[in-house]
């Protein structure tokens, strides 16, 4: 009988002109698009709802994802291609990277390899089952190389329990926070939107991206509805990542 008052509506409707500033839309380079098709099936669907802006960043991970600022714009050139063959030149797309905070990342730091965001913000993640041994080393580093560390999709971290106090630590050293827009559903199960939704109500997310890999994952994107009490909380982080990376 509530129904009336509850209406929810669509997420996308509100993402018109957003800046993906976390995606793996970049071809053949990670677990993301395999070919340049699929990069250009995937910016497509995006276009759909107005989304035309991108940060690529495909991971940076140690016997992983070795990628390189060479391997990277290397697949940014291939893509930019095709992107002018499809005659989406209206598409912008720059590169950084998701850099796992592994053995190998203070090397990275320490010779000046990593891919920053918009030159002083640094995307980083953890494994999901068990934080980094040096992470608190490397955040420290981070910040001493003049940057802001972003940590990736906190909510997803399974070690990192709905109210963990690790959190406000966190951005108490500083550390900005990335939320997934998908994490608003269940895709990825019902404790990390839990998760996700509790983060936003204390206020500890700074700012949102997609995360997307493949098709399934922007369909699901193009279901998730909010009711409007959810929104005033995204719609504010909508806005700021726009503003910071557009």
């Amino acid at each position: 009988m509530f129904e009336f008052f509850s209406k929810k509506k669509f997420l996308v409707d509100y993402l018109e002109n957003f800046v993906d500033m976390h995606n793996h839309i970049l071809p053949g380079i990670d677990d993301g698009a395999k070919t340049v098709e699929e990069s250009i099936a995937l910016i497509r669907s995006f276009s759909e709802f107005g989304v035309k802006n991108f940060i690529a960043t495909p991971h940076i991970m140690d016997n992983y994802y070795p990628n390189t600022s060479q391997s990277i714009h290397a697949a940014l050139d291939e893509l930019k291609k095709g992107l002018y063959d499809h005659d989406l030149k209206h598409v912008l797309f720059d590169v950084s990277a998701e850099h796992m905070i592994d053995a190998n990342f203070e090397t990275l730091l320490d010779s000046a390899e990593m891919m920053p965001l918009r030159k002083n913000y640094l995307l980083v993640e953890m494994s999901y089952l068990q934080p980094s041994i040096n992470f608190d080393e490397a955040i420290q580093k981070i910040a001493s190389k003049r940057f802001f560390p972003i940590l990736a999709h906190p909510e997803r971290y399974n070690f990192l329990h709905l109210k963990s106090s690790k959190f406000k630590k966190y951005k108490k050293k500083g550390i900005l926070f990335q939320m997934n827009l998908l994490s608003l559903s269940e895709f990825y199960g019902k404790e990390v939107q839990k998760k996700a939704l509790h983060l936003l109500d204390e206020g500890l997310i700074d700012f949102v991206a997609s995360d997307v890999h493949n098709q399934n994952q922007i369909q699901s994107l193009k279901e998730i509805k909010l009711t409007n009490a959810l929104l005033e909380l995204v719609l504010p982080l909508i806005d700021r990542t726009i503003h910071t990376f557009y």
